[in-house]
């Protein structure tokens, strides 16, 4: 939806949970559309060096009735997408409250309409959080102001709670037990089909309050979601159906397995015992939406992880991220990264040439006895080894092989990337990053490993102390040579 398309006077939006999942992804569709876009920040030093530019942040809470009064003056439609799932405390009080005052505040500023994300389920029976999440879309209409519900199952796409618990439970287990809310059927939706509803009704003709169900072409169960992840990622699982396992105990399963995703993953199992499937069809009546079926939304959710992926400035991920761990480096979806970086007394121009004259005769500049290792244990394998070379000495282009490497990005002077080509139980990228600092340049080494099960997790934690030495190493040697040039 374009900006002319939208009604006129609906032009400041404000939009709540900007830092999240879906806000995130919303806040830079919103401002390509031309929208008026403020974003309401607790922490805003976070997030204003992630906004696109005319995007306003303000300091607030959705818990401080004080703050979201001057937030939504002279607002017109606000996106409600926070909740309180993460705390460790009664996350029901603080989303009640949280809806509460923001319905307040709206009615109090004029807003003319609230589109709030919520969760699908029917009454009575449901689980803390389905109940909590549609209590949610109770409190905002509770004050007047119409509000737009849209009401999902599970959403698919790279950095979504759900789909990420589905890939790690298939990536890390040959084997799982299934106990039986894993045959609850539901009605899963691409996230690229709920950010399009949730633009779209900020120009949907309304009079009052609606409630909208959404959701893809097609019923399936988590167990049917696991199996065709699994499909397209190449993994052969076994499920084995069991009669016990409660959400509660299977709950507590999960956090052995996924600590990431234990707090809040723990909340959500307990959501699985009844059906989340949409009943009411409105949703195609009022939407020229055609939602995509389970599996092409997860073979898109896979493709454009790889396509963030290629291109983050790692530069910049890393220091936004949390602090890496001490062993395996850092994680970015099912990615784990080693990034390191080093300050160059030399020009930019000069790193990037040291770089861009890797491998073949010129060597990885630290150990290549251990690369020349790697390619001969590569070669039993059936891969392609190290004796390849390259096809120029000083020079690349994408496509050019590079010893055990592929040249797959390559922007002169500033970044080289190259996907690996040897025998792996997954994929693995090697990235250079260089810019001017100072009187010098920073040069940023980027080791990237996308594995495949349990075998390719094994592989990267079992290398990772000769990471730590090869790598280091490299970044050094390239630092030496291009000051020894310079």
């Amino acid at each position: 939806m374009t900006r002319s398309e939208s009604t006129p006077d609906q032009g400041n939006i404000l939009l709540t949970g900007a830092t999240g999942y879906i806000g995130g992804r919303l806040l830079s569709l919103l401002s390509q559309d031309g929208w008026r876009v403020r974003c309401l920040a607790r922490q805003p030093e976070y997030l204003l060096s992630r906004v696109p530019s005319g995007v306003t942040v303000l300091q607030g809470d959705v818990l401080d009735a004080e703050s979201l009064r001057s937030s939504l003056t002279g607002v017109d439609a606000a996106f409600y997408l926070v909740h309180s799932m993460g705390t460790t405390g009664s996350f029901e009080e603080l989303d009640r409250q949280a809806a509460e005052n923001f319905g307040v505040a709206a009615r109090a500023a004029g807003v003319q309409r609230i589109i709030y994300l919520g969760g699908l389920g029917e009454q009575p029976g449901l689980s803390a959080h389905l109940r909590s999440r549609q209590e949610v879309g109770d409190r905002l209409r509770a004050h007047g102001v119409p509000v737009i519900e849209l009401r999902a199952s599970i959403i698919i796409g790279s950095g979504s709670l759900s789909f990420e618990m589905i890939r790690a439970l298939v990536e890390r287990l040959p084997v799982m037990v299934m106990p039986r809310w894993v045959r609850v059927m539901a009605q899963p939706i691409a996230v690229t089909d709920v950010l399009a509803y949730l633009r779209a009704a900020l120009s949907l003709e309304i009079n009052d309050s609606v409630t909208i169900e959404i959701g893809g072409p097609d019923r399936v169960s988590y167990g049917e979601l696991m199996r065709e992840y699994a499909r397209q990622r190449g993994l052969r699982r076994w499920m084995i159906p069991v009669p016990l396992l409660t959400p509660r105990l299977s709950s507590l399963w999960l956090g052995l397995v996924t600590p990431l995703y234990a707090r809040v993953g723990r909340k959500l199992v307990d959501s699985l015992r009844h059906p989340t499937i949409v009943r009411d069809n409105s949703a195609q009546r009022l939407f020229p939406i055609k939602p995509i079926g389970v599996r092409e939304a997860i073979a898109r959710a896979l493709r454009n992880e790889d396509s963030s992926l290629a291109q983050t400035r790692w530069s910049d991920a890393v220091s936004a991220a949390a602090a890496p761990r001490q062993w395996g480096g850092t994680r970015f979806g099912n990615r784990l990264v080693d990034s390191r970086s080093a300050r160059v007394a030399a020009t930019p121009a000069r790193v990037f040439a040291v770089v861009e004259r890797i491998g073949g005769a010129t060597g990885w500049h630290y150990a290549n006895w251990l690369w020349t290792l790697r390619g001969w244990l590569d070669l039993p394998m059936g891969g392609v080894g190290m004796r390849r070379g390259r096809r120029d000495p000083q020079h690349l282009l994408v496509g050019d092989h590079l010893d055990c490497w592929r040249v797959e990005f390559i922007k002169p002077g500033q970044r080289l990337r190259l996907a690996a080509e040897m025998i792996l139980p997954g994929r693995a990228w090697l990235d250079f990053e260089v810019q001017p600092e100072a009187d010098g340049a920073l040069l940023r080494q980027t080791a990237m490993f996308d594995p495949v099960g349990l075998w390719g997790l094994a592989y990267w934690y079992g290398v990772w102390p000769l990471h730590q030495l090869v790598f280091a190493g490299m970044l050094r040697g390239i630092s030496k040579s291009a000051e020894k040039k310079a």
